[in-house]
């Protein structure tokens, strides 16, 4: 498989995978303009030759399409899958030793190799000001590295097998940052390299931080994947590109051999600078926090070097093919991890963290006349409980019985519940933890809650299927338009405070009530635009559960406390923009008119785009 990146870059080109735009192009929202563009199109990865303002190329769009993703790892993929499949059921080994020996092998030929030899990487020394700086979006803070395999060692432990290779966002210009001697980082404490970071503060010293660009396709792979434990990046890296991890170290800093380019740095106890804004993969900025402060040591690159990069906005962007390879390559890692679960998916269409609809046994109560949720309620527990599961808000799990169910079929999945829950008992909040720092729904950064919505048992309801007569003449509720069976969405003035929701929320709920019971229509959704909404299921996962908390959002026709427990006839979820929440993400229509001359006749990109 390939060594570097322009081996990879040749053999898409040759299979018809890829194209060159020779043309000047400007990497102030221009490149990443051009990148949706044919992203949207189904278009092949893009090879910009001629970056304004830089010396070196960029390629963007690899992972653009599994197919595509799966071409680049044809040769390594079965056997890396199947590594892993051992690590999440070791016993698999034991008792078929013989058929799993490749697996072994390629386990260890995988291992990492230190290399002391000449590195390609270290022949130039560079600047931060000579790379590609690319911005994606016209608000965002300055230019950022989206594809960075960020790498830094355990201070208890140091060494590469101890390491963590992880892709967090990386701020390369603007804000406060002197430039070419300081850039941000944002990660969260509770990630590899933020564990690395508590250690060394705990020891007042420095985290050594290395941030490796582009080389083989296979170690940006592995740097977002979530591995079993025992299972490094640097080793599901060599597993993916057929050759071992190859790595130096210069002046104490790691130094991967086949990275295109390497900066170096230091992180000092309690350093930080504001970081962002930056357009983000729920469709909306990440504002300006402050974030931790990285002090540039070195910046190296090797000879004809590419910068790799993506873009993500609201979904679908590269990062959900990205997702779907890794799944895909995963296995049933969850099924492993969280005993009982047959599937969880985070819905990419409502942003990946904001919601997760699962599958899991229900097996606690078998004698009863009427089913309850009960072991799904614990498998919901351990999902909202694992590593990034845990910055999920929406939690919708259902028992699969009598027929299988696919949490992929959206549609279907929220049938099947809406079909079976009882709103009154099978409603369960946890307020005031976490959520996505990514995520401004909440009370603050990090901070907000979390519902579970759990079904199993017989059909309890029919949903409607067209809007019902009792919701077509509510007043100060305009337009309703049916989402799917079961949901109708309504128009209502603009949010401007929570007592004044919860008390128009009141009225909603007492008009409903007064008109009779409506049990054929158990969620309804409150929203600035419901025509937008109910338009495709892609924008009510979107709308709906990225401009909602639950704790705050979330109101019902007949609702009650009972012990604590809080339940209702009909659910209502007021989505409407807040205040508070960030800012969507809208394009340059300048910027979008300045690129169509890329895909005129005789252009770069003539036909990658039909109508």
């Amino acid at each position: 498989m390939y060594r570097n990146l322009e081996e990879c870059i040749l053999d898409l080109e040759k299979s018809g995978h890829l194209i060159r735009i020779k043309e000047e192009v400007d990497p102030h929202l221009e490149m990443a303009a051009i990148h949706m563009k044919v992203f949207e199109a189904g278009g092949p990865a893009l090879l910009f030759e001629n970056v304004k303002g830089s010396k070196f190329r960029a390629v963007s769009n690899l992972f653009g399409t599994v197919e595509r993703s799966k071409f680049i790892f044809r040769n390594t993929w079965d056997a890396t899958q199947n590594v892993i499949g051992l690590r999440n059921d070791p016993i698999k080994a034991i008792k078929s030793p013989f058929k799993h020996i490749n697996s072994g092998l390629t386990g260890m030929k995988a291992l990492p190799a230190k290399k002391s030899n000449s590195l390609p990487v270290t022949s130039q020394e560079i600047n931060i000001s000579d790379l590609p700086l690319i911005k994606h979006w016209p608000d965002d803070g300055g230019a950022f590295v989206t594809l960075p395999q960020v790498y830094s060692e355990d201070p208890d432990k140091p060494g590469i097998m101890n390491a963590n290779l992880g892709m967090y966002r990386v701020q390369l210009s603007g804000n406060e940052y002197g430039l070419n001697k300081e850039i941000g980082l944002h990660y969260q404490i509770h990630r590899g390299i933020g564990v690395h970071q508590h250690k060394a503060n705990k020891l007042g010293t420095p985290l050594k931080v290395s941030i490796f660009i582009g080389g083989p396709p296979a170690h940006t792979l592995a740097a977002v994947m979530p591995l079993p434990e025992g299972l490094t990046e640097m080793t599901v890296a060599g597993m993916l590109s057929g050759h071992r991890f190859r790595y130096s170290y210069i002046d104490g800093y790691c130094i991967s051999n086949d990275a295109d380019f390497v900066i170096t740095g230091e992180i000092h106890p309690s350093e930080t600078k504001p970081e962002g804004p930056f357009g983000d993969h729920l469709g909306y900025y990440s504002l300006t926090h402050e974030f931790p402060l990285m002090r540039v040591h070195k910046v190296y690159a090797k000879p004809n070097a590419i910068w790799p990069f993506t873009v993500v906005g609201r979904p679908p962007q590269e990062d959900t093919a990205f997702g779907d390879l890794i799944h895909e390559l995963t296995g049933d890692a969850i099924q492993q991890e969280i005993p009982g679960s047959k599937e969880v998916h985070a819905v990419d269409a409502a942003g990946v963290h904001p919601l997760l609809f699962a599958i899991g046994s229900e097996r606690y109560t078998p004698y009863q006349k009427v089913k309850q949720p009960a072991e799904l309620l614990t498998i919901a527990n351990r999902i909202l409980g694992t590593g990034q599961l845990s910055l999920a808000k929406y939690l919708f799990i259902a028992a699969e019985e009598d027929k299988p169910l696919d949490t992929h079929k959206e549609v279907d999945f929220l049938t099947y519940i809406l079909e079976r829950i009882d709103l009154k008992r099978d409603i369960h909040f946890q307020t005031n933890t976490t959520i996505d720092t990514l995520d401004y729904t909440g009370t603050g950064l990090n901070t907000g809650s979390k519902v579970i919505l759990a079904a199993c048992g017989d059909k309890k309801r029919d949903l409607c299927t067209e809007v019902p007569e009792a919701l077509k003449a509510l007043s100060e509720f305009s337009h309703p338009h049916l989402v799917m069976p079961g949901i109708v969405a309504f128009n209502t003035t603009k949010f401007t405070s929570y007592e004044k929701a919860e008390e128009e929320m009141k009225k909603l709920s007492a008009a409903i009530k007064t008109n009779g019971p409506l049990p054929s229509c158990p969620l309804i959704i409150v929203s600035d635009d419901s025509e937008f909404l109910s338009e495709t299921i892609s924008n009510f996962l979107w709308v709906t559960f990225t401009r909602s908390n639950p704790s705050h959002d979330m109101y019902g026709v007949n609702s009650f406390y009972d012990y604590k427990h809080w339940g209702c006839d009909n659910l209502i979820i007021d989505a409407r923009s807040k205040p508070h929440h960030a800012p969507p993400l809208i394009p340059d229509p300048a910027v979008e008119r300045n690129i169509q001359r890329f895909f005129l006749k005789g252009a770069s990109l003539e036909g990658v785009i039909t109508d």
